[in-house]
């Protein structure tokens, strides 16, 4: 009989010290003499309180290694138990060999390992990956990972012509995350769906500067360019949600990418949710990229709202623009 894949852990690993606003603010003014920076702009722009910060010497790798270091450890598992690993964020340690390698050798792994990248999608596209993988029985056990180190692309030199576009880097947070999938009798993964908008890339970049040179500016983010991208993505979700007979406010759980929290706000109000369905982890957390979904699956497993039979779906949105709906049974 063909499998079904069903996820069966989510970790999630936060740096210990935190950034508030009020001291990015203050570095802004020391950075930035040029502008003025009212008090508490940050906060009621984005809904941003406070965001993790990694200690300087730690790489992403990192992050996802302690993540999935920590996963093993709560399920019971060697190294050896899994036999695929996938590594999937906007951060990276290096260019060259994928980081997926560098989280397996830091975790002990001896499996096959490689990245997917689709920037803030990326998680939920090596999820798609994963779960065909499992279905067609390549693999039975594969362990997805991330690492985000985004505080390091805050610029903190802006004029006021480059505020607009170079604020919401200040907005970045520092995680780990990776979630166990494993082979099953009974779907947990029920279904998904993929959409994208390729004529949105220019509303939020970073370029390689290695690459692209002289085209790097930095985190450039056009935040109303941005969300004009995703109109039409939010509609043919609701609409697939529709065909599958999905009630969207009888879900147990959403979890929602969350670049700030008008977006989300903003997002949960399309698509007919209530906002109390999701995990909020913006306000203390910040913007985690791909580690967002599951680091909201590891904080619900704390809060004891992922049970057996948990209805869930996840929400991915990214630049690019590209968003994905999967729908899951825990």
């Amino acid at each position: 009989m063909t499998p079904y894949s069903r996820i069966t852990r989510a970790t999630a690993h936060l740096p210990e010290h935190r950034q508030s606003t009020r001291a990015i603010e203050e570095r802004m003014r020391r950075s930035s003499p040029g502008l003025r920076i009212p008090d508490g702009l940050i906060e009621r722009t984005f809904g941003l309180r406070e965001r993790t910060l990694a200690r300087p010497e730690d790489l992403p790798s990192d992050l996802a290694a302690r993540a999935a270091t920590g996963l093993l450890h709560q399920a019971g598992l060697d190294p050896g138990d899994i036999d695929l690993l996938l590594f999937a964020a906007v951060s990276a340690d290096v260019r060259e060999p994928a980081n997926a390698h560098i989280v397996a050798a830091k975790t002990r792994l001896t499996c096959p390992a490689f990245d997917v990248s689709n920037a803030c999608n990326g998680i939920l596209n090596a999820l798609q990956v994963a779960d065909a993988l499992i279905r067609t029985g390549q693999h039975r056990r594969v362990l997805v990972t991330c690492g985000e180190t985004l505080t390091r692309l805050s610029r903190w030199h802006l004029t006021r012509a480059t505020l607009r576009t170079g604020l919401t880097s200040l907005t970045g947070a520092d995680a780990g995350a990776a979630l166990l999938l494993e082979a099953s009798d009974v779907p947990g993964i029920r279904a998904s769906a993929f959409w994208a908008n390729s004529e949105g890339w220019p509303a939020a970049t970073l370029f390689d500067p290695h690459h692209a040179p002289g085209q790097s500016q930095g985190l450039h983010v056009d935040s109303d360019r941005l969300l004009a991208s995703f109109l039409g993505l939010d509609e043919q979700a609701r609409l697939w949600l529709k065909e599958q007979r999905v009630d969207v406010r009888a879900l147990d759980l959403l979890c929602v990418h969350q670049p700030s929290v008008p977006f989300a706000d903003t997002f949960c109000r399309r698509m007919g949710a209530d906002p109390a369905q999701v995990v909020a982890t913006f306000p203390t957390i910040g913007n985690a990229a791909a580690a967002s979904l599951p680091l909201q699956l590891a904080l619900a497993t704390e809060q004891g709202r992922l049970r057996p039979g948990t209805e869930v779906a996840l929400f991915g949105l990214a630049s690019g623009a590209s968003a994905g709906v999967m729908l899951l049974r825990w």
